[in-house]
């Protein structure tokens, strides 16, 4: 039988941490992948592009996104896949008409963690900072 925690709040539960653990894991995996592919599919500028585009005009047909680009429409199709897949945009189908919307909340993930990562930086640099003024202060003594 796994280890079980008992939380420190008036809650009459417990919590069967080997169970558990597996789940948070899996979870904290597949959100490391969902960031991964936005980051994957943003590193080409053809997509990028593509979602400008989208931000800027909204909804609009697979045949018109692909005019400016000069590229068949196989290709736009295989740009869209992968913007797709990293949830960046999403599809609806009328038949044969096929609308491309962004979708912002495929960003959210990623703006998360790239928030949390300049935090960081940003200590990292404020605290530089005090250490060349305290370094400065001495040698101005």
């Amino acid at each position: 039988m796994g280890r079980v925690l008992k939380l420190a709040s008036t809650a009459n539960f417990a919590l069967d941490l080997p169970r558990i653990l597996p789940c948070i894991v899996s979870r904290v995996a597949k959100q490391q992948d969902r960031i991964t592919s936005v980051f994957s599919a943003l590193a080409d500028p053809t997509r990028r592009r593509i979602l400008e585009r989208l931000s800027k005009h909204g909804e609009t047909r697979v045949t018109a996104l692909a005019k400016p680009f000069r590229m068949a429409l196989p290709s736009v199709s295989k740009h869209l896949r992968v913007l797709e897949r990293a949830r960046l945009i999403s599809r609806e189908r009328h038949g044969r008409l096929h609308m491309i919307r962004a979708n912002i909340d495929g960003m959210r993930e990623a703006r998360t963690w790239i928030e949390h990562c300049g935090a960081g930086w940003a200590f990292s640099l404020d605290r530089l900072d005090h250490l060349l003024q305290e370094e400065q202060r001495e040698e101005n003594k």
